[in-house]
């Protein structure tokens, strides 16, 4: 692994312009989520679909082992997630403009203590904003819901309205949730790769409660969303 990856926050400022024709690698954690990508993509040969598991350790190594098998000049973490409150209703879409490990750090009996704050590495990769202010763009012509900040990478889904409410107090703007971007953004990261995390909103953070899920309505616009990628992404 680059050693370079603990000496600041990462930044990918710099990888905005991409190669015209370039392939693009696209992680989904679960199936039901490649697929609502697949159709969206419409078959287009240059965008690699791939399942990565749960979880951001399952995420990195199947995106490492992706790269290290073929060459890309994009990968995109993409599924569905929870929205914080008043930042991403249900159903729309959130583009992160920082991926967050929201849970990489230690608890103290004065509060939680990132990596950051340990002095142990970084637990956020920033994304390219003329990559970000593109893909949303395009979103927003198509009519789409669009929400960009944040994107809180956990091993623990929130279950509690004081977790949520403390994550989002420590990460303000914290937009969404979800299990893989920051395994998936490492490794791109590893490889010199710009990155983009998308997700479509199923249910809000906080106390679970499976009645109020909209993981339907949520893997439609997973599948919209995949749609403009493929036209924006040239």
């Amino acid at each position: 692994m680059n050693d370079d990856l603990y000496a600041e926050t990462p930044d990918v400022s710099n990888s905005g312009q991409l190669e015209p024709g370039m392939r693009v690698l696209v992680m989904a954690s679960v199936p039901a989520e490649r697929d609502a990508i697949l159709r969206g993509l419409r078959g287009a040969s240059r965008f690699d679909v791939r399942v990565a598991g749960v979880g951001p350790a399952a995420a990195a190594a199947s995106t490492a082992k992706a790269l290290a098998a073929a060459k890309y000049g994009l990968v995109v973490s993409a599924g569905i997630g929870g929205g914080f409150a008043g930042r991403a209703e249900v159903g729309s879409l959130v583009v992160a403009s920082e991926i967050v490990a929201a849970d990489l750090g230690a608890q103290t009996p004065e509060g939680f203590l990132s990596l950051d704050e340990l002095g142990f590495g970084s637990t956020r990769v920033r994304v390219d904003a003329d990559l970000l202010t593109r893909v949303t763009e395009a979103l927003r012509a198509a009519g789409l819901p669009v929400n960009v900040g944040p994107v809180l990478t956990v091993s623990t889904v929130t279950g509690k309205t004081a977790t949520a409410s403390e994550r989002a107090a420590r990460v303000p703007g914290a937009t969404a949730e979800a299990m893989e971007g920051y395994g998936v953004a490492i490794a791109a990261l590893d490889h010199g790769l710009p990155i983009l995390e998308i997700r479509a909103i199923s249910n809000p953070v906080g106390p679970r409660d499976r009645a109020a899920w909209r993981i339907g309505e949520a893997l439609e616009a997973l599948e919209a969303a995949s749609s403009i990628l493929l036209e924006v992404l040239r």
